[in-house]
C-alpha cells in the first residue's frame, strides 16, 4: 500500500480502527451513531474496493477512486472511536482530493508513489544513471527528493528488513545520492520470520534454497540474492503448493523499471496441470508454425528463436492467498531474460480466478443480443485458452540477439540473420551490458504484453492445439466457434480498454489494457473488414461485428503483420522502428476519443475478491471462508491481523 500512495496505509488501518470499534457489527453505526443506512453501504463499498485493490488507486486501470460520501459523513463514521476520528484527521484531505486522477510521472493530474517530492522525468533519469554505475537493481526501490541547504539532495530507498549501510559500505551513489536501506523494514522483518518458520515444511533442497535467498533478499535488500532465488524457484518443478513472492511486477511505475510487492500461494490441480503439460511437450511444433518461422533454420523454428525451447513447468493452480493489487490470472516468472535462457522458467494459471470470467449474469453492451448467447458459453473458454498460449508461447519465444560477453555474440555477428520485415539482415543488436527493459524503457511492458497477447490471437485457429483441451470440430463447442469469439473478444478488449486510458494526462493505466487498444485499432486499420464498431450516438452503443468469411484471409494474415514486427523489433532491439509504430496505435483521438466517453458512460462493475484466511491449531491448518459481501472481505483483512 505504501507503495501506491502516502495515504493509503492510513486509510486501511482506518477502516481497520473502524471494524475493531464496532467490533464488525456495522448496522450499529445506524442504530447508534446517526448513519444513514446510505452512507453506511457507500463506506462499506469504498473499504472493500480499497482492500480488493490493496490501495486508493484501481489495480487495473491505476485511477483514484473516492468514496461516495461527504466529508461530514466521513466524520461522522469516525466518531464512533477516538483513535479513528484521529486517523481520519491525517487522511482526509488526500483521501477525497481529486486530482490526481491516476498513477503516474508526478504532475498536477498525476502521483507517484514511487518518486517522493517533486521529481521531473529528467532527475529520475539521472538517479537511474547513477544506481546503474553501482549495480544497484531498481526493483524494490523508491525514490525521494529532499532539498537541503537550497539543493536537491536524492534518497534511494531500497526495501530491506535491515537498516544503515550495507555490508559493502556503499552509500554514496554520487555527490548528492544516497541509498537508504530500510524501506518498509518493519514488513520485510516479519515476512522475513516466518519465511524462516517455513524452512522447515520445505520438501526439498530447492526449496530450502530459495527460501533462504528470499530470506537474504528480503533482510539485506540484495536483488542478487533474489535473483538466486529465481534459480531455485524455476528448479522446483511440479510443486504441490506453488509460491511467487517478491518485489515482480514494474507496471505500476510510469518509468517501467520499480516494482511492486506481490505475494500468492496457490495448491496444484492435478487434472488441469496434466493438460497443460501435453501442451508443452507440443509447444515446439506451434513455434513453427509462427510468422518468423523459416523451414530448414533453427528445426524449423528461425533465427529469431532460442536454438532449444527450454519448456518450462506450466502449472494450474487454485489460489489460497493473493497479496497485490489485483489478483492475476496467470503468470509468466521470472522476468529476468538471462535466468529464463540459463534456468527456465515457470508459468501459472490461477484457475478459480479465470473461472470467475463464466458469468452469464454479466451484462455485455458491445455485442449484439442475437450472439450474447454463443459468447456468454464461450468467451471463457476462449479467456483459458489464450491465457495458457499467452504465458507459454507468447512469453516463452523469441532470442534477444546480443552482445553477451566483450567480442561474443549469440548469433553470428558477421553474417547477420535476415529480416522477414525487409528481407535485408539485421543491423541491430542488444550492446553489452544492454537488457530488454533498458532499452525499450516504458514501453518495454506494453509492447511484451501485447506481443504475447498476439501470439494467442494468432494461434487460435490451431486445431492441434485446441484438441489437447478437448475442442474439436465435433465438440459442443467447436473450434470454429472459439475462433469467432476470438475475433468478437479483440474488439470487445479493445472497447472496454478505453475505461483505462486518461484522458487528462493522455496516458493508459494497465499495460495489458494498452495492449488490447492498439490490437483492435490495428485490425480495424488493417484487417480488411474483418471485425468492424458499429456506433450509435442516439443510443450511446457501441456494437463489434465480426465476419467470419474474413478471418483466415484478412484478420489471421493482419495479426501476423502486426506479431511479426513487434517480434523482430523486440529481438534485435530496435526501438525506435518500434515506438514509431506502436505509440500511433495506442493514441487515443477522433473517432476513438468519442468511443472511449461512451465506454466510460457505461462502466463494468469492477471485480471484488473474498479471500480466505488460514489459522493454525495446533498441528491442523483450518481454512475459513467468508461471506461474498463488502462485509465479508472487510472481516476477512481485520481477521489476518496485519
Amino acid at each position: 500500500m505504501r507503495q501506491v500512495s502516502p495515504e493509503s496505509p492510513g486509510i486501511f488501518d482506518f477502516i481497520m480502527d473502524l471494524y475493531h470499534a464496532c467490533d464488525g457489527k456495522w448496522d450499529t453505526l445506524v442504530t447508534d451513531y446517526s448513519i444513514t443506512p446510505e452512507e453506511l453501504e457507500g463506506f462499506l463499498e469504498y473499504a472493500a474496493m480499497f482492500l480488493c485493490n490493496l490501495g486508493n488507486f484501481y489495480g487495473e486501470g491505476d485511477q483514484k477512486f473516492v468514496p461516495n460520501l461527504t466529508a461530514d459523513a466521513l466524520q461522522r463514521i469516525a466518531g464512533i472511536s477516538p483513535t479513528a476520528q484521529e486517523r481520519l484527521d491525517e487522511i482526509i484531505g488526500p483521501l477525497l482530493a481529486v486530482p490526481p486522477f491516476n498513477l503516474g510521472y508526478p504532475s498536477k493530474s498525476a502521483q507517484s508513489a514511487y518518486y517522493l517530492g517533486s521529481m521531473a522525468q529528467e532527475e529520475i533519469a539521472l538517479v537511474s544513471e547513477a544506481m546503474s554505475k553501482h549495480s544497484v537493481g531498481p526493483e524494490n526501490t523508491r525514490v525521494q527528493k529532499l532539498i537541503k541547504e537550497g539543493k536537491p539532495v536524492y534518497h534511494v530507498l531500497q526495501a530491506s528488513a535491515e537498516t544503515g549501510a550495507p555490508a559493502n559500505g556503499l552509500y554514496e551513489l554520487a555527490n548528492n545520492m544516497f541509498l537508504i536501506r530500510g524501506d518498509h523494514s518493519v514488513e520485510l522483518s516479519m515476512v522475513c520470520s516466518n519465511l524462516a518458520r517455513a524452512l522447515k515444511y520445505a520438501s526439498n533442497h530447492r526449496q530450502t534454497r530459495f527460501l533462504e535467498a528470499y530470506i537474504e533478499s528480503f533482510r539485506t535488500g540484495s536483488q542478487e540474492a533474489y535473483q538466486e532465488s529465481q534459480k531455485a524457484w524455476v528448479m522446483d518443478v511440479s510443486a504441490r503448493v506453488e509460491n511467487m513472492i517478491g518485489f515482480i511486477e514494474s507496471y505500476r511505475d510510469p518509468a517501467g523499471i520499480r516494482s511492486e510487492w506481490e505475494a500468492m500461494i496457490g495448491i496444484a490441480d492435478p487434472d488441469e496441470t496434466a493438460r497443460l503439460k501435453r501442451f508443452v511437450e507440443r509447444s515446439t511444433c506451434f513455434i513453427r508454425q509462427l510468422p518468423w518461422a523459416v523451414d530448414g533454420v533453427n528445426d524449423g523454428k528461425g533465427p529469431f528463436e532460442k536454438t532449444l525451447f527450454e519448456a518450462p513447468d506450466f502449472t494450474s493452480v487454485h489460489a489460497l492467498a493473493v497479496c497485490g493489487s489485483v489478483v492475476f490470472e496467470a503468470a509468466n516468472l521470472p522476468n529476468y531474460e538471462y535466468i529464463r535462457e540459463t534456468c527456465g522458467f515457470k508459468n501459472i494459471v490461477l484457475a478459480n480466478r479465470l473461472c470467475v470470467n463464466h458469468n452469464p449474469r454479466l451484462s455485455m453492451p458491445w455485442i449484439t443480443p442475437s450472439e450474447l448467447m454463443h459468447f456468454q458459453k464461450s468467451t471463457h473458454l476462449v479467456r483459458f485458452l489464450t491465457t495458457a498460449i499467452h504465458e507459454l508461447i507468447g512469453h516463452g519465444t523469441g532470442i534477444l540477439l546480443s552482445e553477451t560477453a566483450p567480442g561474443i555474440y549469440n548469433f553470428d555477428e558477421q553474417s547477420p540473420p535476415l529480416s522477414p520485415l525487409s528481407g535485408s539482415p539485421v543491423a541491430s543488436h542488444y550492446a553489452l551490458g544492454q537488457t530488454w527493459t533498458s532499452v525499450f524503457g516504458h514501453l518495454a511492458g506494453t509492447v511484451e504484453e501485447c506481443r504475447a497477447i498476439l501470439v494467442s490471437e494468432y494461434l487460435m485457429d490451431n486445431k492441434e492445439l485446441l484438441s489437447i483441451f478437448g475442442y474439436t470440430d465435433a465438440s459442443e463447442v467447436t473450434v470454429d466457434d472459439l475462433l469467432y469469439t476470438t475475433y468478437l473478444n479483440i474488439g470487445v478488449d479493445g472497447l472496454q480498454a478505453l475505461e483505462h486510458y486518461s484522458f487528462e494526462s493522455k496516458s493508459w493505466g494497465q499495460v495489458h489494457h494498452q495492449a488490447h487498444f492498439s490490437i483492435m485499432k490495428h485490425l480495424l486499420q488493417d484487417g480488411g473488414g474483418v471485425i468492424h464498431i458499429s456506433q450509435d450516438l442516439d443510443s450511446s452503443s457501441l456494437t463489434v461485428h465480426v465476419d467470419r468469411s474474413k478471418i483466415a484471409s484478412h484478420g489471421k494474415p493482419s495479426l501476423g503483420r502486426y506479431l511479426c514486427r513487434l517480434h523482430i523489433w523486440r529481438c534485435t532491439a530496435d526501438f525506435a522502428a518500434c515506438r514509431d509504430f506502436y505509440e500511433p496505435l495506442c493514441a487515443v483521438e477522433g473517432l476513438y476519443e468519442q468511443w472511449r466517453q461512451i465506454v466510460c458512460s457505461k462502466p463494468r462493475p469492477r471485480w471484488k475478491f473474498v479471500q480466505p484466511n488460514t489459522f493454525v491449531d495446533g498441528d491442523t491448518v483450518e481454512v475459513k471462508v467468508y461471506e461474498e459481501s463488502n462485509r465479508g472481505i472487510i472481516q476477512s483483512w481485520a481477521e489476518r491481523d496485519i
